[in-house]
């Protein structure tokens, strides 16, 4: 029988573990230390617990903590690593840029948006990631210590993963747990509404909505989610908000050459945003496999920003990162699957 993970587990939820194995009470305290501010991997390392209590703890527990087991890396000092056994692999990307590092983390193993562009979406829907799992990709990450800022923008679709994702934000929010400020910390979503309201309420973190067109017949083709939550109802959502303190509010919008950059495009986007206070993140879509849609060049983009930010809407062309590696997000797990990691 696989042994309980501690790693995600509140202070409440390891004093239990504690009383349950009999333990003395600070034991408690001691394992928060060890699991989120000094992110060690072995009991057996945990030098201020007894042997006793190591012992016990080993024999019964797991800490959840574990080394990628793969790793790619680009030119440009983007990091691809995998993380998981036994076929269930995510991806976590690591993109520094000057004095910034982004950490890109997966919340599902799959995905069950099935989303035309997207690599993941051909794995199908696999698993929902524990909080521990989640928290293992920031945690043994080995850049760990250089991080700014954590985007849930990863393998599967974050708010229909909420309590375990919300649980892995608690912990590294709280003052116990990593301390960091929600404003390091951006959770994507194609726009689960339910969630999304839960999401705007309970959490201080910024949000991205994955939104790639502003036409309802358009978006239902490349994204089927447009059809139970169409992105003029998200919108609604999002207007009821507010967005004038620290958290931000930004959409995704992955630019397909001759699909979703023309003038028309320009229009209904702000005629949908006009007035809120948001950004359009422009992404130039990265090439997939058997997928019919093409990526636009360089003087495209450029010029769709312009054309949004005449209109009031503040837009920015992302960078494109790690094109030398397996950039798209999912194509790294498939092959993981696929190979077993046996090279």
């Amino acid at each position: 029988m696989e042994k309980e993970i501690l790693l995600g587990k509140t202070p409440t939820e390891l004093q239990e573990v504690v009383e349950k194995l009999g333990l003395p009470k600070f034991t408690g305290k001691q394992l928060i230390d060890w699991l989120y501010k000094k992110r060690c991997p072995s009991f057996d390392d945990m030098s201020n617990l007894s042997k006793t209590s190591r012992a016990l703890l080993s024999e019964n527990y797991a800490t959840g903590l574990t080394a990628p087991v793969k790793e790619q890396r680009s030119t440009d000092g983007t990091v691809k690593y995998l993380f998981g056994a036994d076929e269930r692999f995510v991806e976590t990307a690591y993109i520094p840029n000057r004095e910034r590092a982004t950490l890109c983390v997966s919340s599902q193993v799959g995905c069950q948006m099935d989303c035309l562009f997207c690599a993941t979406a051909k794995q199908g829907f696999q698993d929902n990631l524990s909080a521990a799992e989640i928290l293992n990709q920031i945690l043994s990450l080995p850049d760990f210590d250089t991080l700014s800022n954590i985007v849930f923008m990863g393998m599967g679709e974050p708010l229909n993963n909420y309590d375990n994702v919300m649980k892995a934000l608690d912990v590294l929010t709280s003052e116990w747990g990593l301390g960091w400020s929600p404003t390091r910390i951006t959770v994507s979503s194609a726009g689960v509404i339910p969630n999304l309201k839960r999401f705007l309420a309970e959490s201080r973190c910024h949000l991205a909505i994955s939104m790639h067109s502003p036409f309802h017949d358009e978006r239902l083709k490349i994204m089927p989610i447009e059809k139970a939550y169409p992105i003029k109802k998200v919108i609604h959502v999002l207007r009821q908000n507010d967005w004038h303190g620290q958290r931000r509010l930004s959409f995704e919008y992955i630019v397909f050459k001759g699909l979703n950059d023309t003038s028309e495009h320009v229009k209904e986007l702000a005629k949908l945003l006009g007035s809120m206070r948001c950004r359009v993140n422009l992404i130039r879509y990265h090439a997939i496999p058997d997928i019919p849609l093409k990526s636009p060049d360089m003087n495209k983009m450029i010029e769709f920003r312009d054309a949004l930010n005449r209109k009031g809407i503040i837009a920015t062309v992302r960078a494109s990162r790690g094109q030398d590696i397996d950039a798209a997000c999912g194509l790294l797990s498939t092959k993981g699957k696929s190979k077993g990691f046996a090279e």
